[in-house]
């Protein structure tokens, strides 16, 4: 038990213990700044035999509490940077893994009851509205680009376009930058995937009307792109590649005023879209000079190959193309083995080796998370867009 207030915790003292309490506990650890104990609780005004976390320093695996003697308190401690962001859920009673299907599993996962931030993800076509309990340490990065501002906003309007070489249709969000109409000059451009994610998720509008505001980047027109399925469409999926430079951005050039040049043009993406981002600019290179990269599944490999890391043997085997590259993944990504965060440090020393000149890596303290991605994708298109 690593927690110093509950190792001082006696039965006499629970009651006093829960009262006022906001969970996560977060305590310091003597002789370190780094980092501090983390632990999750559980008040089990009712008999349980088992309370689980999803998330949090552990990811999305399995993660069980422990009941401190006979009291009613559960508890699961780390040892945690103090700069943490991360979501996570509890369960309580959860059946084991494999016993029933998971979409029935997770409608057990709730969000801690003693914990009052949230993170929320609107209801969609896939799912209905899933809460997470939010947890951002004191050294956590404060938000920067996330929050709405009183500046000029962008305009945002939707579409949908038909896919001959797909076979599909698709939802299209486009953003123009304040000023758009008044001015002649192209734009730059951002290819998102995962467009349907919700604003509240991902506010990539209120990202860009920030930027903007205080020029940290030059206008940008964003092309959102939903997918149909993006299992199979962002892994590494030659047929999806043509559609995106073949007819998404001829469609796109028809109506908006973009920069010919590739080196203007960004494609960006999260988890497999990371993967997706990268293997887009390296087949073509002639139409999306950039790759932003969050957590990219790098790890990813096609059906029948027994080897790891796919899009890393193809960048280490083929001529160096004119692609710059801003890549991050979190330190908590190491789960399933070999992890996100290995996989992606190994494509970044990949592309050094090969001698690409434009490799930006970073990492940040948490997960597989959009409460992380949201607020690190401004650094990244500006570091592009410089």
């Amino acid at each position: 038990m690593d927690s110093p207030r509950l190792q001082a915790l006696t039965d006499a003292d629970v009651e006093a213990f829960w009262k006022d309490l906001e969970t996560p506990l977060v305590e310091p650890i003597p002789d370190d700044d780094e980092h501090v104990w983390l632990t999750f609780l559980w008040r089990a005004t009712e008999p349980v035999e088992t309370v689980t976390a999803y998330g949090g320093p552990a990811g999305w695996d399995r993660s069980e509490l422990t009941r401190l003697g006979a009291t009613d308190v559960w508890y699961l401690t780390y040892r945690v940077r103090k700069d943490l962001r991360t979501t996570y859920r509890l369960a309580v009673n959860d059946p084991p893994e494999g016993t029933v299907p998971f979409e029935e599993q997770v409608k057990g996962w709730i969000p801690d009851p003693l914990n009052p931030k949230r993170f929320v993800f609107p209801p969609n076509s896939d799912h209905g509205e899933i809460v997470c309990s939010l947890v951002e340490l004191a050294d956590a990065p404060p938000p920067q680009w996330t929050e709405r501002r009183d500046v000029p906003p962008g305009d945002v309007s939707e579409h949908r376009l038909q896919s001959e070489s797909l076979g599909n249709e698709r939802r299209v969000s486009v953003y123009l930058p304040p000023g758009y109409a008044d001015s002649g000059e192209p734009c730059r451009l951002l290819v998102a995937f995962d467009g349907g994610i919700s604003p509240e998720v991902m506010p990539c509008a209120t990202i860009l009307d920030n930027l903007h505001a205080t020029k940290r980047i030059p206008p940008t027109i964003a092309v959102l792109v939903s997918q149909q399925d993006r299992n199979v469409e962002l892994s590494c999926h030659q047929p999806f590649v043509d559609f995106l430079a073949d007819e998404l951005m001829p469609w796109a050039r028809e109506r908006l005023r973009i920069s010919a040049n590739p080196r203007d043009v960004i494609v960006a993406g999260q988890s497999l879209g990371g993967l997706a981002s990268a293997f887009a600019a390296l087949r073509r290179p002639d139409v999306f000079g950039n790759v932003l990269s969050q957590s990219g599944s790098f790890w990813w490999h096609p059906e029948g190959d027994v080897e790891l890391e796919w899009l890393a043997r193809q960048a280490a085997d083929s001529p160096v193309v004119p692609v710059r590259f801003w890549l991050e993944a979190g330190m908590l990504e190491v789960t399933p083995a070999p992890g996100l965060v290995v996989t992606n440090r190994h494509f970044r020393t990949v592309l050094h080796a090969r001698g690409y000149p434009h490799v930006t890596y970073s990492e940040f303290s948490g997960g597989h998370d959009y409460a992380c991605w949201r607020e690190s994708f401004g650094d990244g298109l500006i570091a592009l867009s410089g």
